[in-house]
């Protein structure tokens, strides 16, 4: 079974993280979230999560993706955690999927992940922070070697879909996007 690991940060964007946590889970990859602070972790618009483990637990190793939400602060707790930037190279050097939406491909940046050659694409104005890569957005998901980005909010089904697709297969992801109406996707 696939795995995937989430770091939460105070201030994440809920729908990006709920959504894709849930899409995940419906398409049966192994989700763990993980937390930077506290275990209750709150989001940029007032609710809460608790989340399964801290970010010190977890060893690059036992996943196969490491996925960032965005939204802020949230997105600059990740890009700035020593934690979650050593585990983004860890993933990326060993050449496993990393994914980051909305803000959070600033942390992205900050860990060296995106190279000069590679398509990205974020919430709008946030390439404005990021010095490498191609920026577009043209696209909900974009995939660039073994990363995933994607632009916001309104994508977050749409990201979460991706993701199954490259994990688990694309049987599974035609029936989950069947499944959820997400024929926007």
């Amino acid at each position: 079974m696939a795995s995937v690991v989430v770091p939460l940060a105070d201030g994440f964007e809920e729908i990006e993280a709920v959504s894709i946590v849930d899409v995940l889970r419906r398409g049966g990859v192994e989700v763990t979230t993980a937390y930077l602070f506290n275990r209750e972790v709150r989001g940029a618009n007032g609710i809460t999560i608790v989340a399964d483990t801290s970010i010190d637990d977890v060893i690059s190793e036992e996943y196969d993706m490491m996925v960032l939400p965005g939204g802020i602060p949230g997105a600059e707790h990740l890009r700035d955690d020593a934690r979650v930037q050593r585990l983004l190279k860890e993933f990326d050097e060993k050449g496993k999927r990393v994914g980051a939406i909305c803000a959070a491909p600033i942390a992205l940046e900050a860990a060296g992940v995106i190279g000069d050659e590679d398509q990205y694409t974020c919430y709008p104005s946030y390439e404005q922070q990021i010095a490498h890569g191609k920026f577009t957005d043209a696209y909900k998901v974009v995939k660039s070697g073994n990363v995933l980005t994607s632009r916001g909010p309104g994508t977050a089904l749409c990201f979460g879909l991706a993701i199954v697709r490259e994990l688990v297969g694309e049987e599974t992801y035609t029936q989950l996007k069947a499944g959820l109406l997400a024929d926007y996707c």
